[in-house]
């Protein structure tokens, strides 16, 4: 019984060392529309056509940079680029309101070229009609990307095959 006892406590210890705690999974909010809902005019092309706010946690600890996609798949020729940011640094949790429109990001982060030939962001801006639906994805990589300067969806999305640890979806609805 003695015996019994010792190879339970041991088997306990093995299972003890090689446990790792659950991390939470990475989560994006924004203050300017709930998960679901309505994106308002400020951030579309009918209004101020700035981007939202938006943060993320949860990260993984061996996340070395972000990337930003925000797309519209439900748009007439098929899926339109909104917004491309990449190499977000690994210790920024969120981007403010109306980020500029230029090759830099302040703390560390480019801005590729939208489906509208822009750098950074140009918001919902669909044909009058229909409800579309803009899904903002961003990506925890485990290491910088060089797609090369004023890159594309394409070639950001290309650059981060292989390295992606974790993904999170922010989907938010504009009808004009």
């Amino acid at each position: 019984m003695r015996n019994l006892h010792r190879i339970s406590i041991a088997l306990i210890c093995i299972l003890l060392a090689y446990a790792h705690p659950a991390q939470a999974q990475l989560s994006l909010t924004s203050t300017a529309f709930a998960r679901g809902s309505a994106i308002p005019t400020d951030y579309a092309c009918t209004g101020d056509d700035r981007s939202p706010a938006l943060s993320w946690s949860n990260a993984p600890d061996a996340t070395k940079a972000f990337v930003l996609i925000v797309e519209d798949p439900d748009a007439p020729g098929g899926t339109f680029i909104h917004w491309v940011a990449y190499n977000i640094a690994a210790q920024i949790t969120s981007l403010p309101t109306g980020v500029p429109q230029t090759t830099e990001i302040a703390g560390g982060g480019k801005n590729g070229v939208n489906g509208f030939d822009h750098i950074g962001y140009n918001g919902p801006c669909p044909p009058p009609g229909k409800m579309h639906h803009y899904h903002f994805r961003l990506f925890a990589l485990d290491s910088r990307l060089t797609p090369g300067d004023n890159a594309r969806a394409d070639a950001v999305e290309s650059a981060m095959k292989g390295h992606v640890i974790a993904t999170a979806e922010l989907i938010g609805t504009f009808e004009r």
